[in-house]
């Protein structure tokens, strides 16, 4: 399938469909942080995840190091083991060009989402007042 087509939506943009598991909100987390921050060990990266948790669903380490592993398989990220210090070699992570992209493409289908979203609590909110005015 080519890249940012939607099988669901037939349309050649980014879409949800295509941008894996977004209720745990870790791929774009781990893009941005490692934008933001630069090269950074997973340790490190688990902190930051929880503050820009979207849920209070705590993130764990697992779901962090697969999807790290899934960012590298797709090119997004490069990583290395850093041998210096003391204690045991630790994996440093990387975005590349492609995950900078792909950052730009999460930001596309999150600015979708959040407005969808946005209508959606609207429109609750209004049947919910419609309905207190009609039971008055």
């Amino acid at each position: 399938m080519p890249r940012g087509y939607c099988h669901r939506h037939g349309e050649e943009r980014p879409c949800t469909c295509a941008m894996g598991n977004l209720y745990r909100f870790v791929e774009p987390l781990l893009l941005y942080l490692l934008k933001k921050r630069g090269r950074s060990y997973g340790y490190e990266l688990t902190g930051a995840l929880q503050e820009h948790s979207l849920t209070d669903t705590k993130i764990e380490h697992g779901a962090l190091y697969r999807t790290l592993r899934q960012l590298e398989a797709n090119g997004h990220v490069i990583s290395e083991w850093d041998n210096t210090g003391s204690g045991p070699p630790r994996r440093v992570y990387e975005l590349t060009p492609s995950g900078k992209n792909h950052l730009w493409e999460w930001e596309e289908v999150l600015g979708h989402l959040a407005k969808s979203m946005a209508e959606f609590v609207h429109e609750v909110k209004d049947l919910r007042e419609k309905k207190e005015e009609d039971s008055d």
